[in-house]
Protein backbone atom coordinates (compact mmCIF):
# COMPACT_ATOMS: atom_id res chain seq x y z
CA UNK A 1 0.00 0.00 0.00
CA UNK A 2 1.42 3.56 -0.75
CA UNK A 3 1.98 5.50 2.10
CA UNK A 4 -0.52 8.41 2.76
CA UNK A 5 1.85 11.40 1.26
CA UNK A 6 3.41 8.90 -2.08
CA UNK A 7 -0.74 8.36 -2.91
CA UNK A 8 -1.58 11.76 -2.17
CA UNK A 9 1.21 12.94 -4.59
CA UNK A 10 0.42 10.72 -7.30
CA UNK A 11 -3.32 11.76 -6.88
CA UNK A 12 -3.08 15.00 -6.41
CA UNK A 13 -0.99 15.50 -9.84
CA UNK A 14 -3.89 13.12 -11.69
CA UNK A 15 -6.27 15.79 -10.46
CA UNK A 16 -4.63 18.93 -11.51
CA UNK A 17 -4.61 17.32 -14.98
CA UNK A 18 -7.97 16.65 -14.81
CA UNK A 19 -8.90 20.18 -13.01
CA UNK A 20 -6.33 21.62 -16.00
CA UNK A 21 -8.64 20.19 -18.82
CA UNK A 22 -11.80 21.24 -17.26
CA UNK A 23 -12.93 17.13 -16.41
CA UNK A 24 -13.10 18.01 -12.19
CA UNK A 25 -13.77 20.37 -9.96
CA UNK A 26 -11.24 22.47 -8.30
CA UNK A 27 -12.80 21.70 -4.69
CA UNK A 28 -11.11 17.56 -6.13
CA UNK A 29 -7.46 19.23 -5.16
CA UNK A 30 -8.13 19.33 -1.46
CA UNK A 31 -8.97 15.70 -1.49
CA UNK A 32 -5.01 15.31 -0.54
CA UNK A 33 -4.02 17.92 1.46
CA UNK A 34 -1.35 18.48 2.72
CA UNK A 35 1.30 18.34 0.05
CA UNK A 36 3.51 20.61 1.96
CA UNK A 37 4.42 21.78 5.07
CA UNK A 38 2.01 23.62 7.27
CA UNK A 39 2.76 26.22 9.71
CA UNK A 40 0.82 27.16 12.43
CA UNK A 41 1.30 31.16 13.70
CA UNK A 42 1.33 31.27 17.72
CA UNK A 43 0.91 34.77 18.39
CA UNK A 44 2.43 35.32 21.69
CA UNK A 45 6.06 34.35 22.79
CA UNK A 46 7.47 30.31 22.93
CA UNK A 47 7.16 28.92 26.26
CA UNK A 48 3.62 29.55 27.44
CA UNK A 49 0.36 27.10 27.18
CA UNK A 50 -0.49 29.15 24.23
CA UNK A 51 3.02 27.74 22.57
CA UNK A 52 3.22 24.22 24.26
CA UNK A 53 -0.23 23.04 22.81
CA UNK A 54 0.19 23.17 19.82
CA UNK A 55 3.57 21.72 19.58
CA UNK A 56 2.50 18.78 21.41
CA UNK A 57 -0.06 18.09 18.67
CA UNK A 58 2.50 19.43 15.79
CA UNK A 59 4.11 16.22 16.18
CA UNK A 60 1.13 14.00 15.30
CA UNK A 61 0.10 15.59 12.63
CA UNK A 62 3.65 15.07 11.37
CA UNK A 63 3.51 11.83 11.22
CA UNK A 64 -0.29 11.93 10.54
CA UNK A 65 -0.01 13.73 7.33
CA UNK A 66 3.27 12.85 6.18
CA UNK A 67 4.22 16.68 5.99
CA UNK A 68 5.94 19.24 8.37
CA UNK A 69 4.27 21.24 10.69
CA UNK A 70 5.80 24.20 11.63
CA UNK A 71 5.34 26.69 14.67
CA UNK A 72 6.23 30.21 14.02
CA UNK A 73 5.62 32.85 17.05
CA UNK A 74 4.51 35.99 16.17
CA UNK A 75 4.20 38.35 18.89
CA UNK A 76 3.10 41.76 19.38
CA UNK A 77 -0.32 43.82 19.50
CA UNK A 78 -1.81 41.72 22.53
CA UNK A 79 -1.43 38.89 19.59
CA UNK A 80 -2.95 40.65 16.84
CA UNK A 81 0.06 41.11 14.76
CA UNK A 82 0.09 37.00 14.34
CA UNK A 83 -3.45 37.02 14.13
CA UNK A 84 -3.40 39.52 11.05
CA UNK A 85 -0.45 37.74 9.27
CA UNK A 86 -3.00 34.72 9.48
CA UNK A 87 -6.31 36.48 8.57
CA UNK A 88 -4.40 37.47 5.42
CA UNK A 89 -2.47 34.09 4.39
CA UNK A 90 -3.93 32.44 1.75
CA UNK A 91 -6.78 30.40 2.46
CA UNK A 92 -5.56 27.21 1.42
CA UNK A 93 -5.01 25.24 4.72
CA UNK A 94 -0.95 25.88 4.96
CA UNK A 95 -1.17 28.82 6.87
CA UNK A 96 -2.53 28.42 10.78
CA UNK A 97 -3.74 30.55 13.58
CA UNK A 98 -3.71 28.87 17.46
CA UNK A 99 -5.02 31.49 20.02
CA UNK A 100 -6.87 31.73 23.32
CA UNK A 101 -10.82 32.36 22.57
CA UNK A 102 -10.51 35.87 23.30
CA UNK A 103 -9.10 36.66 20.07
CA UNK A 104 -11.89 34.35 18.26
CA UNK A 105 -14.88 36.51 20.14
CA UNK A 106 -14.59 39.72 21.76
CA UNK A 107 -11.32 40.84 20.24
CA UNK A 108 -13.34 43.30 17.89
CA UNK A 109 -14.88 44.98 21.34
CA UNK A 110 -11.44 44.86 22.44
CA UNK A 111 -9.61 46.43 19.45
CA UNK A 112 -12.26 48.33 17.54
CA UNK A 113 -9.78 49.65 15.46
CA UNK A 114 -8.19 46.82 14.21
CA UNK A 115 -6.97 46.40 9.86
CA UNK A 116 -9.10 42.86 9.99
CA UNK A 117 -12.14 41.47 11.12
CA UNK A 118 -11.67 38.78 13.90
CA UNK A 119 -14.40 36.80 13.65
CA UNK A 120 -13.74 36.07 9.75
CA UNK A 121 -11.62 32.96 10.81
CA UNK A 122 -12.74 29.31 9.75
CA UNK A 123 -12.89 27.55 12.90
CA UNK A 124 -10.74 24.08 12.96
CA UNK A 125 -10.71 22.53 16.49
CA UNK A 126 -9.87 23.43 20.05
CA UNK A 127 -7.30 21.65 21.53
CA UNK A 128 -7.82 22.08 25.34
CA UNK A 129 -9.50 23.81 27.54
CA UNK A 130 -8.67 24.94 31.39
CA UNK A 131 -10.34 26.94 34.05
CA UNK A 132 -9.25 30.28 35.95
CA UNK A 133 -8.07 30.06 38.92
CA UNK A 134 -7.48 33.07 41.24
CA UNK A 135 -3.92 32.97 43.12
CA UNK A 136 -3.36 35.28 46.39
CA UNK A 137 -0.20 36.39 48.22
CA UNK A 138 0.26 33.63 51.22
CA UNK A 139 -0.50 36.20 53.91
CA UNK A 140 -3.84 37.32 52.44
CA UNK A 141 -6.29 37.93 55.00
CA UNK A 142 -8.61 36.22 52.74
CA UNK A 143 -8.56 32.49 52.54
CA UNK A 144 -11.40 31.77 49.63
CA UNK A 145 -13.65 34.10 47.61
CA UNK A 146 -16.47 34.86 49.96
CA UNK A 147 -13.76 36.55 52.73
CA UNK A 148 -11.51 38.30 49.51
CA UNK A 149 -15.63 39.80 48.69
CA UNK A 150 -15.71 40.92 52.48
CA UNK A 151 -12.65 41.95 52.78
CA UNK A 152 -12.90 44.02 49.85
CA UNK A 153 -16.25 45.42 51.11
CA UNK A 154 -15.49 46.39 54.49
CA UNK A 155 -11.82 48.12 52.81
CA UNK A 156 -12.88 49.51 49.88
CA UNK A 157 -10.45 50.32 47.00
CA UNK A 158 -7.70 49.18 49.25
CA UNK A 159 -7.02 45.50 47.71
CA UNK A 160 -5.05 45.39 44.03
CA UNK A 161 -5.54 42.59 41.23
CA UNK A 162 -3.24 41.29 38.84
CA UNK A 163 -3.50 41.02 35.25
CA UNK A 164 -1.59 39.57 32.59
CA UNK A 165 -2.68 42.99 30.40
CA UNK A 166 -5.78 44.73 29.68
CA UNK A 167 -8.21 43.06 28.29
CA UNK A 168 -6.96 39.73 28.66
CA UNK A 169 -9.08 37.05 31.10
CA UNK A 170 -7.59 37.80 34.59
CA UNK A 171 -8.54 41.72 33.48
CA UNK A 172 -12.26 40.26 32.40
CA UNK A 173 -12.36 37.87 35.37
CA UNK A 174 -11.87 40.53 37.99
CA UNK A 175 -13.99 43.17 36.25
CA UNK A 176 -17.35 40.33 36.26
CA UNK A 177 -16.52 39.97 39.88
CA UNK A 178 -16.45 43.21 40.69
CA UNK A 179 -19.39 44.45 38.63
CA UNK A 180 -21.51 41.14 39.99
CA UNK A 181 -20.46 41.30 43.91
CA UNK A 182 -20.36 44.80 44.18
CA UNK A 183 -16.77 45.37 45.05
CA UNK A 184 -14.03 47.82 44.11
CA UNK A 185 -10.82 46.37 43.75
CA UNK A 186 -7.36 47.97 41.83
CA UNK A 187 -6.44 46.85 38.58
CA UNK A 188 -2.73 46.75 37.84
CA UNK A 189 -2.10 45.46 34.24
CA UNK A 190 1.33 43.63 33.53
CA UNK A 191 2.63 42.52 30.05
CA UNK A 192 2.45 39.17 30.07
CA UNK A 193 1.52 36.24 33.27
CA UNK A 194 4.83 36.31 34.60
CA UNK A 195 5.46 39.97 35.64
CA UNK A 196 2.54 40.01 37.22
CA UNK A 197 3.17 36.49 39.03
CA UNK A 198 6.41 38.07 40.13
CA UNK A 199 4.74 41.23 41.15
CA UNK A 200 2.27 38.69 43.29
CA UNK A 201 4.97 36.54 44.84
CA UNK A 202 6.86 39.68 45.92
CA UNK A 203 3.63 41.06 47.81
CA UNK A 204 3.30 44.24 45.59
CA UNK A 205 -0.24 43.04 44.46
CA UNK A 206 -2.87 40.85 46.24
CA UNK A 207 -4.22 38.70 44.22
CA UNK A 208 -4.17 37.43 40.13
CA UNK A 209 -6.58 35.23 38.28
CA UNK A 210 -4.01 32.96 36.04
CA UNK A 211 -4.15 29.34 34.66
CA UNK A 212 -3.29 26.79 37.18
CA UNK A 213 0.11 25.47 35.72
CA UNK A 214 1.83 29.13 36.01
CA UNK A 215 1.37 29.21 40.14
CA UNK A 216 0.86 25.69 41.02
CA UNK A 217 4.86 25.11 42.11
CA UNK A 218 4.18 28.75 44.45
CA UNK A 219 1.01 26.78 45.74
CA UNK A 220 3.25 23.92 46.72
CA UNK A 221 5.50 25.73 47.80
CA UNK A 222 3.62 27.79 50.30
CA UNK A 223 4.12 31.00 48.54
CA UNK A 224 0.76 31.53 47.18
CA UNK A 225 -2.43 30.20 47.93
CA UNK A 226 -5.30 29.44 45.53
CA UNK A 227 -8.78 30.98 46.93
CA UNK A 228 -11.69 29.85 44.24
CA UNK A 229 -11.82 28.33 40.50
CA UNK A 230 -13.53 29.45 37.73
CA UNK A 231 -14.93 25.91 36.15
CA UNK A 232 -18.25 25.22 36.23
CA UNK A 233 -17.24 22.23 39.13
CA UNK A 234 -14.53 21.99 41.61
CA UNK A 235 -11.38 20.74 40.28
CA UNK A 236 -10.60 17.50 40.98
CA UNK A 237 -6.77 18.44 42.45
CA UNK A 238 -8.30 21.22 44.51
CA UNK A 239 -11.59 19.67 45.87
CA UNK A 240 -11.93 22.26 48.85
CA UNK A 241 -11.44 25.21 46.75
CA UNK A 242 -14.93 26.69 46.17
CA UNK A 243 -15.81 27.55 42.41
CA UNK A 244 -16.32 31.16 41.50
CA UNK A 245 -20.17 30.34 41.11
CA UNK A 246 -20.51 28.96 44.44
CA UNK A 247 -20.45 32.52 45.84
CA UNK A 248 -21.09 34.70 43.22
CA UNK A 249 -24.10 33.22 40.99
CA UNK A 250 -23.38 33.18 37.34
CA UNK A 251 -19.73 34.08 37.67
CA UNK A 252 -17.05 31.65 35.72
CA UNK A 253 -14.05 31.77 34.16
CA UNK A 254 -12.69 29.43 31.82
CA UNK A 255 -10.01 29.82 28.61
CA UNK A 256 -9.51 27.77 25.89
CA UNK A 257 -7.20 27.60 23.02
CA UNK A 258 -7.82 26.59 19.60
CA UNK A 259 -6.67 26.66 15.87
CA UNK A 260 -8.21 28.38 13.00
CA UNK A 261 -7.78 28.83 9.36
CA UNK A 262 -7.70 32.07 7.24
CA UNK A 263 -11.86 33.07 6.18
CA UNK A 264 -12.80 31.46 3.55
CA UNK A 265 -10.64 28.31 4.06
CA UNK A 266 -12.58 25.32 2.78
CA UNK A 267 -14.48 23.12 4.50
CA UNK A 268 -12.79 20.02 3.13
CA UNK A 269 -10.10 21.32 4.77
CA UNK A 270 -10.91 22.46 8.23
CA UNK A 271 -12.71 19.32 8.10
CA UNK A 272 -9.68 16.90 7.44
CA UNK A 273 -7.53 19.58 10.20
CA UNK A 274 -10.12 18.98 13.06
CA UNK A 275 -10.15 15.23 12.24
CA UNK A 276 -6.84 14.64 12.63
CA UNK A 277 -5.96 16.87 15.38
CA UNK A 278 -8.98 14.99 17.55
CA UNK A 279 -6.96 11.71 16.49
CA UNK A 280 -4.00 13.16 17.58
CA UNK A 281 -5.65 14.67 21.11
CA UNK A 282 -7.05 11.24 21.65
CA UNK A 283 -4.09 9.27 21.75
CA UNK A 284 -3.32 8.33 25.15
CA UNK A 285 0.17 10.11 25.19
CA UNK A 286 -1.17 13.23 23.77
CA UNK A 287 -3.99 13.01 26.09
CA UNK A 288 -1.48 12.87 29.14
CA UNK A 289 1.03 15.55 28.31
CA UNK A 290 -2.03 17.85 27.95
CA UNK A 291 -3.18 17.48 31.33
CA UNK A 292 0.17 17.90 32.76
CA UNK A 293 -0.83 20.91 31.60
CA UNK A 294 -3.49 20.91 34.09
CA UNK A 295 -5.45 21.86 31.02
CA UNK A 296 -8.41 19.70 29.52
CA UNK A 297 -7.82 17.71 26.35
CA UNK A 298 -10.98 18.45 23.69
CA UNK A 299 -10.11 18.06 20.28
CA UNK A 300 -13.63 19.73 18.62
CA UNK A 301 -15.37 20.03 15.57
CA UNK A 302 -14.99 22.70 13.52
CA UNK A 303 -19.11 23.55 14.11
CA UNK A 304 -18.09 23.10 18.31
CA UNK A 305 -15.57 25.31 18.10
CA UNK A 306 -17.91 28.03 15.99
CA UNK A 307 -20.74 26.92 19.21
CA UNK A 308 -17.60 28.23 21.77
CA UNK A 309 -16.70 30.99 20.41
CA UNK A 310 -20.84 32.17 20.18
CA UNK A 311 -20.49 31.79 24.01
CA UNK A 312 -17.83 33.39 24.70
CA UNK A 313 -19.13 36.65 23.25
CA UNK A 314 -22.12 36.08 25.26
CA UNK A 315 -20.20 35.66 28.61
CA UNK A 316 -18.21 38.89 28.34
CA UNK A 317 -18.98 41.22 25.45
CA UNK A 318 -21.32 42.52 28.18
CA UNK A 319 -18.44 42.55 30.65
CA UNK A 320 -16.66 44.53 27.99
CA UNK A 321 -19.07 47.18 28.03
CA UNK A 322 -20.36 47.44 31.46
CA UNK A 323 -16.67 47.92 32.69
CA UNK A 324 -16.18 49.90 29.16
CA UNK A 325 -12.86 47.67 28.42
CA UNK A 326 -10.99 48.78 25.65
CA UNK A 327 -7.09 48.15 24.35
CA UNK A 328 -7.23 51.29 22.51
Amino acid sequence: MLRYATYCAVLGAVLAVLVAFGLGPASAQNTCYPTRAITIIVPFPAGGTADMLPRIVAEKLRVTFGQPVVIENKPGASGNLGAELVFRAAPDGYTLLNAPQLSYSINHLLNPNLNFDPRGFEPVSVLATYPTVLFARADLPANNLAGLIAFARANPGKLTYASQGKGQIAHLTMEALKLMAKVDILHVPYRGSAPALNDLLGGHVDVLPDNLLAGLQHVKSGKLKIIGVGSPERMPGLPDVATFAEVVPGLYSETWMAISAPPGTPKEITGKLSAAIAEAINKPDTNQRIRELEAMPFGSTPDQMRDLIKQSMDLWAPVVTAAKITNE
